[in-house]
């Protein structure tokens, strides 16, 4: 019987890699990434050539049959995503829950995980918190936001940064123009910042400053 490790890897900075997860990476017969050129870079600073296998969410669908079957046959996998923890916002699930449906032992390595830092910069309450990532593009998006603003827990949410500025402003819209938010952004890299205020304030700073990068927005529950 195989296994299958999932396996963080870093958002940004590569010294945030673990000595296990190397470890792991160039003991296992195969690793699943989300895009074998991203993460070649990382295998070759690495010294990592285990072989590799393209696994994202366009064809997670069609692999996962065969996967399974390679992993009974006595395979041992390692999934890896771009950045961060695979199956949070990621490919991920499908084949850790088919494993667990044939048996088969999955083990998860802790790392680097892009909300973790971004929800203890913002300086929100995070005793208690959920995590949104993405909201819907368009279809259910104003049903989800009109649900969301009567959330009381500090929520977290993913964002690309075109798309920052609606975002905010669907915020100030359905939360409140007071409502405190941080959005953090660049995380582990050389331009990290984070930015902090009511979501006016935050909107406002982005509209005369377009942002870059991979954004985390915190936003505070309702009092």
């Amino acid at each position: 019987m195989g296994k299958l490790y999932i396996v963080p890897t870093p958002i940004g900075n590569l010294q945030d890699m673990t000595f296990r997860a190397v470890e792991v990476l160039k003991a296992v017969d195969l690793i699943l990434a989300e895009d074998t050129r991203t993460s070649g870079k990382l295998l070759k600073h690495f010294d990592i050539n285990t072989p590799t296998q393209s696994h994202h969410m366009h064809n997670e669908h069609k692999t996962v049959e065969t996967l399974i079957k390679k992993l009974n046959s006595g395979i041992t996998m390692a999934l890896i995503s771009d950045a961060g923890t695979p199956a949070i916002s990621d490919p991920g699930f499908l084949l850790t829950r088919a494993c667990l449906e044939n048996n088969i032992e999955v083990e998860c390595l802790p790392g680097a995980t892009a909300f973790v830092p971004a929800l203890v910069n913002s300086g929100l309450p995070n005793d208690k918190f959920v995590f949104e990532g993405f909201l819907p593009v368009k279809k259910g998006r104003q049903t989800r936001l009109k649900f969301l603003a009567e959330e009381t827990r500090t929520m977290i949410f993913y964002e690309s940064p075109h798309k920052l500025l609606k975002t905010l402003g669907h915020f100030c819209e359905y939360f409140g123009e007071d409502r405190q938010v941080s959005v953090s952004r660049e995380l582990t890299k050389l331009y990290e910042e984070t930015v902090r205020g009511t979501a006016k304030e935050v909107l406002e700073h982005y509209t005369n400053k377009p942002p870059k990068g991979e954004i985390v927005i915190i936003v505070a529950g309702k009092k």
